[in-house]
């Protein structure tokens, strides 16, 4: 097992939910993006999202993007995230870290060598939001030979089908997209999600995670009563965003939300 399934087979016999925040790397500033990590844990975090700047993500609300663009103004490539990763795994051997991002800088890289520096780095899981299980024959191989989750996602919009083979495909835990449109985008209803959650239980035994549209306490811990996760990510990089000419700032601000999340779903 690596890290990823270390950690939920820990959680489930603790009989608690995953705390799983996401942050973009490289936002507001590159030296900052460790620190932010290592409050992140501090506040509670079970497994870490770090996701890589990208000029046009499909996927991301305003927050996100936005979160890229100041990344990308300082020339964060997917060579300074490894550098992260190993910078962290100095003092924290334990909790998982997840890759997400999207196809294109992977491949400009190369798949092979994206696998193995990710590995040598310490990532345990890769998300690629863009790349579906069906086109995942050659690079899912080459992440399993390493060692790393390949995750993929579902949404509320995927057939019974599709959602079998993705789960077929899944490593690590599935990630459950719970409405339609972009993160950040609404705000999220707990029954429909448990509804989508059920079928999703009867053809897979990995965890099943949910993201897009957790905010505080509150809705983290509704989501947390029908989900094995709660993934957190535009909540947080507001924070950044608000204290980005203070970053001295921000480790506090990441762990009031986290920390609000964290008591919630334990209670």
């Amino acid at each position: 097992m690596n890290r990823i399934d270390q950690r939920f087979a820990a959680l489930k016999a603790e009989g608690r939910r995953a705390l799983i925040p996401y942050i973009t790397a490289g936002d507001p500033a590159p030296q900052h993006t460790v620190g932010f990590m290592h409050a992140l844990v501090a506040a509670g975090a079970d497994v870490i999202e770090l996701g890589v700047p990208f000029s046009d993500p499909m996927a991301d609300g305003p927050v996100i993007q936005k979160a890229c663009e100041r990344a990308l103004r300082h020339g964060v490539r997917l060579s300074h995230l490894f550098e992260m990763v190993h910078e962290f795994r100095q003092t924290d051997g334990e909790t998982p870290v997840v890759l997400m991002g999207y196809l294109n800088p992977v491949e400009r890289i190369g798949l092979e060598t994206f696998a193995d520096q990710a590995a040598e780095a310490g990532v345990d899981g890769v998300l690629i939001v863009d790349m579906p299980p069906e086109e995942a024959d050659e690079v899912g191989p080459l992440l399993k030979a390493r060692g790393l989750a390949s995750i993929f996602l579902v949404a509320p919009t995927t057939s019974r089908a599709r959602a079998a083979t993705i789960c077929a495909h899944g490593e690590g835990y599935i990630y459950y997209v719970s409405l339609k449109g972009v993160t950040g985008s609404a705000i999220l209803n707990a029954e429909d999600v448990a509804e989508h959650l059920a079928p999703l239980r009867e053809m897979t035994a990995l965890p099943l995670c949910v993201g897009f549209g957790i905010r505080d306490g509150a809705s983290a811990a509704e989501v947390g009563k029908v989900a094995d996760g709660v993934i957190v990510g535009s909540a947080l990089v507001n924070r950044i965003a608000e204290n980005a000419e203070r970053p001295e700032a921000i480790p506090a601000a990441l762990k009031a939300v986290l920390g609000e999340m964290r008591q919630a779903l334990d209670a």
